[in-house]
């Protein structure tokens, strides 16, 4: 009964973790900020959902699936979000600033 509340709470987190990294793609101006919004909150929202589900389904083979998935993700989400980062800088994409503001004012 306690285990199903609390998975019940973590998904609805990792959920709204998911919905506002959704929001924040759509909404950041620059490549860079939209980035850091699609992987940040997507990696604890995850990560919150697929511990909420092992908590629901108790101590299964399923659940270490499920915990191997939420590792991998954690180690590679980062690494990935790096690489594109130095890939976009490398490229010389440069990033967003304000009207009347410039790049050297930063």
């Amino acid at each position: 009964m306690i285990l199903q509340l609390i998975a019940k709470i973590l998904l609805a987190a990792g959920t709204a973790f998911l919905l506002l990294g959704s929001i924040g793609v759509n909404r950041f101006p620059d490549f860079y900020a939209r980035a850091h919004a699609a992987t940040k909150p997507d990696t604890l929202g995850l990560g919150l959902c697929m511990l909420g589900l092992a908590l629901y389904d108790g101590i299964t083979l399923d659940s270490g699936k499920l915990l191997l998935i939420v590792l991998f993700v954690w180690m590679a989400n980062p690494a990935a979000s790096h690489a594109l980062g130095r890939a976009a800088i490398d490229w010389g994409l440069v990033p967003w600033v304000r009207k009347g503001e410039r790049q050297d004012d930063r």
